[in-house]
């Protein structure tokens, strides 16, 4: 007996409390507001080199408009493709021939260009055409506050920088030389 009153009192207080529904309270006082969110605005290109003796195997693109000073430019290179896939490699980038050359893909910037070459120990003239024709690089402006930030990141891996800025494909436009 002693049993089934408490398995009435039970299921009486489930449909007493189950039904309790009442007018929503009073709102609180609006907290005040949050620090800005970190607004990175980046430029991208996608540049295509022939390096060759005629320049110097070297070539300049111009920014325009400018980059501040305090901008960061990281460039990428296609370093290969597997399958579809395209394998992006941070800049400068070493090849190790078996002969004892090395060949360095390299970059260097301005506020108001930037440059990619070919460097190395080797006689760059005697490259085959897999090294020197049609190469592919991606070139990112980080702006300088983005620094500032503290954000913990490789700046050495492709995949992580364009996921942090939220960079696709068509973001990275064809600049050719001016």
């Amino acid at each position: 007996m002693k049993n089934i009153n408490t398995l009435i009192l039970a299921l009486f207080g489930l449909v007493v409390f189950q039904a309790c529904e009442g007018p929503e309270g009073p709102q609180g006082v609006q907290g005040p507001e949050g620090e800005p969110g970190i607004n990175i605005v980046s430029e991208v290109f996608e540049v295509e080199v022939d390096f060759n003796a005629a320049n110097n195997y070297s070539e300049i693109f111009q920014f325009d408009p400018v980059i501040v000073d305090s901008d960061v430019v990281l460039s990428f290179v296609l370093w290969e493709v597997d399958g579809e896939t395209p394998i992006w490699r941070a800049m400068p980038q070493t090849a190790y021939f078996q002969e004892g050359g090395i060949l360095v893909y390299n970059y260097d910037f301005t506020s108001s260009d930037f440059s990619i070459f070919l460097d190395g120990n080797l006689d760059l003239s005697t490259l085959s055409a897999d090294w020197t024709d049609n190469q592919v690089f991606r070139v990112v402006v980080l702006p300088g506050d983005f620094a500032s930030t503290n954000a913990r990141i490789d700046l050495t891996d492709y995949d992580a920088v364009t996921k942090l800025l939220g960079l696709t494909d068509e973001d990275f436009k064809r600049i050719e030389l001016k």
